[in-house]
Order: C-alpha cells, then sequence, then structure tokens
C-alpha cells in the first residue's frame, strides 16, 4: 500500500501508456493475421492503417508527458529523464543512438531517412485516395439509411466487426453473446454442413476449390482466430439464431438472408473502404438510438 500511495503522477502516466502501448501491438497483431494470405491489396492498406494508428498513439502520449512537465514544473533534470522515458514507451521501440556515429554512417542513416519519408509521402497519398473512396461510400449509405430513419453504430475494425456487430444487434434484444460464441456457433454450422459451403470457398493462389482439409483448416481459423467473416458466416448465423440477416450497401440492394423467418431481422451495414482496411461491418440501429446515446 505504501509503495501505490508514493507513486508519482508521472509514473502512473507512464505505466498507462504501457499499457496502451502493449494493446496496441496485439491489436496490430490481429489486424496482421486477418489479412487473408496473397492478398497483396489488404496487406498494404492494413500496414497503412497500422502506421496510422501507430503515430496517433505516440504523438497522444508525448502530448501528455508535456502537458504532465508543464503541470509538474519540471526542471531541465527531470525532464530529461520523461523524454528517455516516453521513448521507452514508444509503440515503435526505435533503438537509441549511439554515442559515437561515423561517417559513413550518417551518410546511411541520412539516405534511410530520406527514403522513409519518401515512402511516408506515397503512404499518405494511397491511404488520401482510400479515404476519398471512403467518404463517397459513407455518403451514400448514410442517404440510404436516413431515408429509412436508421444509422450507424460503429463498431471497432479488428477483424472481428462481423460478429461485434450482430453480438451488438442481439444485446438490444437483451441477448447477451460473445463475439467468440458467434465465431464458435458459424464454424460449427459450416463444419456440420460442408456441402452447402465448401463449394463456395476457392485457393486464391490456384483458383482451385478448397479441399476438405482446407475447408476443415478454414472452419478452425474461424472459431480461433480473427480473421474477417463475410457471406458465408451471414449465411451460418442466420441458419444458427433462426434470424433474417439484412446487410445496406452503398452501391448494391440489400442483401437479406434466412427470409424464411419470421423474427425482426438483424440489421448490419456493409462498407468497402473503411478505415483504409477494406471490408468492415458496423451495426445498423434507428437513428434516435444513435441521438439519444
Amino acid at each position: 500500500m505504501a509503495d501505490e500511495e508514493e507513486e508519482s503522477p508521472r509514473e502512473r502516466l507512464l505505466q498507462r501508456q504501457k499499457k496502451e502501448a502493449k494493446e496496441l501491438q496485439a491489436q496490430i497483431q490481429s489486424m496482421k493475421h486477418s489479412v487473408p494470405k496473397g492478398d497483396k491489396r489488404k496487406k498494404k492498406e492494413i500496414t497503412l492503417e497500422i502506421t496510422k494508428l501507430e503515430e496517433q498513439l505516440n504523438t497522444r502520449h508525448k502530448e501528455e508527458l508535456e502537458l504532465l512537465e508543464r503541470e509538474s514544473n519540471l526542471n531541465e533534470d527531470t525532464l530529461g529523464l520523461v523524454t528517455e522515458e516516453m521513448e521507452a514507451v514508444s509503440v515503435t521501440n526505435e533503438p537509441e543512438p549511439q554515442s559515437k556515429v561515423s561517417k559513413a554512417q550518417k551518410r546511411r542513416d541520412k539516405k534511410a531517412a530520406k527514403e522513409k519519408e519518401r515512402e511516408q509521402r506515397i503512404a499518405e497519398a494511397e491511404l488520401e485516395n482510400v479515404h476519398s473512396a471512403r467518404n463517397i461510400e459513407a455518403e451514400k449509405l448514410k442517404e440510404i439509411l436516413t431515408a429509412k430513419g436508421l444509422s450507424i453504430k460503429e463498431i471497432t475494425p479488428d477483424g472481428n466487426c462481423l460478429y461485434n456487430a450482430i453480438a451488438d444487434q442481439l444485446s438490444r434484444r437483451n441477448q447477451q453473446t460473445e463475439m467468440q460464441t458467434l465465431r464458435k456457433l458459424a464454424s460449427d454450422y459450416m463444419l456440420n454442413h460442408e456441402e452447402d459451403f465448401l463449394p463456395f470457398l476457392t485457393d486464391t493462389k490456384t483458383g482451385e476449390v478448397y479441399t476438405p482439409d482446407q475447408f476443415v483448416h478454414y472452419c478452425e481459423e474461424l472459431a480461433n482466430s480473427p480473421v474477417w467473416g463475410g457471406h458465408l458466416e451471414i449465411q451460418a448465423l442466420s441458419q444458427v439464431l433462426k434470424m433474417p440477416i439484412e446487410v445496406y450497401q452503398a452501391n448494391a440492394p440489400i442483401l437479406r438472408t434466412g427470409e424464411e423467418y419470421d423474427s425482426q431481422p438483424i440489421l448490419l451495414s456493409y462498407h468497402h473502404h473503411a478505415y483504409g482496411l477494406g471490408e468492415h461491418y458496423n451495426s445498423v440501429v434507428p437513428a434516435q438510438d444513435i441521438v439519444e446515446s
């Protein structure tokens, strides 16, 4: 107890920042693992989004430490210590510069810095293009939903968006279901109805329909990793939950699954350009719910 009471504001801040950096690294690993093998476009978009998340966190951490320094009237020696500790919790974990750097190393560092700057400019330009497409899509989808008195509830883009969006819809009916449970339900249903799903899965490298072993592996990844879900998983969950599912899209008609069921449909929105990550699902709710929250 004594140690906790004597813990300084700076120490508490640094501990929190270290925790946030660790959580972001876990999220980044999850995002990287969710990219299908051979999908270069999605891998590139994921890389751009990761860079953005890292920069945002590092900037916020730096601003927090600077604010703490001003509020605490730290002297120069203490400020130097804060700066060192700030670098220690940096997400990018860049190595500290050596005390002695040769001229050749300086030239190499300068060349590397210029190359990094060039790549960053390219990345920012590409990200801007993606965001432009995202904005166009978002406006069209907003227009469609507004006409029906509906709005979008944002779901975190972490590879689990489909399942978290459906979980949000179920919670509005007082049915508390975890994302991981929905993954397992979809996986089990697909495994038990292989003939309904396997013909629609193809190997991205060969273009051939999945073998039974590949299908089993696909279902195992669905249950145990943050791999993206899509129309096949929506079909499976509609059957398991015995509920219709409607997916709103900007440039296509509403996709309806499970129309044989009479219950109120689960409402989702599909975004092709969301967050620069490609495919993404959100929960669709009455517009009034968003205003009240």
